[in-house]
């Protein structure tokens, strides 16, 4: 390979052992998951001994305290961990960004006894969790969720139907958001549900678009029956939980849209450079020229943003307008960038002999997953101008 062409992401990172942290993250991606992500993602698998051995590497546990099994390592590192994770494979990358956030409520808002008893094997004990909040009449309007928690003493039992569920049918544990109280926000509240518990069941997988290797269910509970001592946080606080939760994984999937994104971008260079049209290589072309400027200068904004956002979250402070407009930003340039990298390898880029055209597949449900972009939109214009009159 000369000068030109796809290279690897010069990253900023805090720490000699961030760095050496990406460096095994990219010799996994080579020798496990890139090999296999094309036939495997045809294919509707799901690599559940991947995860696996993600957990036991420590990299299902990056943003957690040490003292609960974590690596105690910054946003602003996990995030480009995930970068590296998506642009192999965006079933991984959102994957563990998903179990990330399946954690959040229990690290966050759990006792120091709930911490202690279960999240050393949530965050490496090889098992896989899910986050369900989403319904099928509740899906923007989250507040307005109808599946109900019931209290007899010391059991709570659960009813109802949550759907989008990424892992659904076989995450190990649910976060789940249940209705407790009275109607809107303030009714919610937060369990922790395992993925064997009786009356708790999953439909067939959605057949999707893209991302076909990650499952995404609804889950029926039906009578689920759960002990208070798995309830995260008080009664009611559930839905500031959900939203503490989604701020931080909004910005896990702006990472995983800017991953998909530079893969798209590391494809066309690396056709273009190959390629010759009227005795000429396709590089040469100012219109395509332009077109990689553009692509790669929407990359580097959008990883700009996202780390700038995660920087406010390690520091302590306020980024819930940032992370909207991280995963809004990212994710409406993942769109572009995918599909003009199509366009750009023309009818090779429509095939699947090439994983452009899966790129861009996989680019839309970023646009959708953990709050539309039109969800975003109303979050930062609220941080600017106030809420909406009514």
């Amino acid at each position: 390979m000369t000068d030109h062409g796809p290279q690897p992401v010069e990253r900023q990172l805090p720490t000699e052992e961030a760095r050496d942290l990406i460096s095994l993250v990219r010799e996994l991606v080579q020798r496990e998951i890139a090999p296999h992500a094309a036939e495997e993602e045809d294919a509707g698998r799901f690599p559940r001994d991947l995860f696996r051995l993600l957990s036991g590497s420590g990299l299902l546990a990056l943003p957690y305290a040490e003292e609960s099994g974590g690596g105690d390592q910054p946003y602003e590192v996990y995030l480009q961990v995930l970068e590296e994770l998506a642009a192999a494979r965006l079933t991984v990358g959102l994957g563990v960004s998903v179990h990330t956030l399946a954690c959040h409520a229990l690290a966050g808002y759990g006792t120091k006894e709930q911490r202690a008893e279960h999240l050393p094997a949530m965050l490496g004990g090889g098992l896989l969790g899910a986050y369900c909040l989403s319904e099928p009449s509740s899906g923007s309007d989250a507040a307005s969720l109808r599946t109900r928690a019931t209290r007899s003493g010391d059991t709570w039992t659960i009813e109802g139907t949550k759907a989008w569920i990424t892992h659904g049918g076989i995450a190990d544990f649910y976060t789940v958001l249940a209705r407790t109280g009275g109607e809107g926000a303030h009714g919610i509240t937060a369990f922790l549900v395992p993925g064997d518990a009786p009356g708790l069941s999953a439909a067939p997988p959605e057949r999707k678009m893209g991302l076909k290797g990650s499952p995404t269910a609804q889950l029926h509970f039906d009578g689920v029956r759960v002990a208070d001592a798995r309830r995260i946080g008080e009664e009611g606080q559930g839905f500031a939980i959900a939203l503490s939760a989604l701020d931080s994984g909004r910005l896990g999937i702006a990472a995983c849209a800017i991953g998909v994104a530079q893969a798209a971008l590391n494809e066309a260079l690396a056709f273009v450079a190959g390629r010759r049209q009227f005795g000429r290589p396709v590089a040469d072309f100012q219109g395509l020229r332009f077109m990689l400027a553009d692509m790669a200068t929407q990359i580097e904004a959008g990883r700009a943003l996202y780390l700038a956002a995660a920087r406010l979250r390690d520091a302590g402070r306020p980024f819930s307008k940032e992370a909207a407009m991280a995963k809004l930003f990212c994710t409406d340039a993942g769109m572009r960038i995918t599909t003009d990298a199509v366009q750009l390898m023309g009818g090779y880029g429509y095939t699947a002999d090439f994983p452009a055209e899966r790129y861009m597949r996989e680019a839309k449900v970023l646009q959708i997953v953990e709050g539309t972009n039109q969800i975003q939109r109303m979050v930062v214009a609220r941080h600017l101008a106030g809420p909406e009159s009514h």
